[in-house]
C-alpha cells in the first residue's frame, strides 16, 4: 500500500480522525498494511502484544480458549481497533483473532500507538470510548449468559 493510501485509511479510523495531519503521517510511516485471508490468525491468545491493528476492511472474529475447545465470542469490523487492551495492560493477547473472509488491517507499533494516545487528548478520549464500549458489551454478554444458565437450571 502506498504511503498516501495509508494516510487515507488512518483519517477514517475514528481513533485518529481528529489528529493533526503531521501525527497521522508519522503513524502512517510507522505502520504496516496487512491482508489476512479467511480463517488465518491475525494473532493468537497468549502471544506477546507488539502492536495495535486497525481494521480497514473485513471482519475479524474473536475466539477464546475454553478447556479443550475455542469459543467464538464476538466480531469486529471496519474501522474497529484490535489489540489495544494487551498494549495498555502490558500483557499477552487475551484472545485469538481470525479473519472471516479477507481482512485488511493496518498494524501500528505498540510504542507508536502509546505515544499518540498519551500525547493527544482527542486520541485518549477516543480510546476511552472504545474501551468503555467493549466493557459494556462484555457486561451485556455476561448477563445474557447468566440468564441462559438460569433458564437451563430451571428446566
Amino acid at each position: 500500500m502506498e504511503f498516501g493510501d495509508t494516510v487515507k485509511v488512518l483519517r477514517v479510523i475514528p481513533l485518529f480522525a481528529k489528529l493533526d495531519p503531521t501525527k497521522i503521517k508519522l503513524i502512517a510511516f510507522a505502520s504496516e498494511y496487512l491482508t489476512v485471508e479467511d480463517g488465518e490468525e491475525l494473532f493468537h491468545e497468549g502471544d506477546q502484544a507488539d502492536g495495535v491493528y486497525l481494521i480497514d476492511a473485513g471482519t475479524a472474529e474473536i475466539w477464546l480458549s475454553a478447556e479443550d475447545a475455542e469459543v467464538l465470542v464476538g466480531e469486529l469490523s471496519d474501522h474497529d481497533v484490535i489489540g489495544e487492551m494487551a498494549i495498555f495492560r502490558n500483557e499477552p493477547r487475551s484472545a485469538t483473532i481470525r479473519a472471516r473472509g479477507t481482512l485488511k488491517v493496518l498494524r501500528v507499533d505498540a510504542d507508536m500507538f502509546l505515544s499518540v494516545v498519551t500525547q493527544n487528548a482527542d486520541a485518549a478520549l477516543s480510546v476511552m470510548r472504545i474501551l468503555s464500549e467493549k466493557l459494556a458489551l462484555a457486561a451485556d454478554r455476561e448477563r445474557e449468559l447468566a440468564n441462559r444458565i438460569n433458564e437451563l437450571e430451571a428446566t
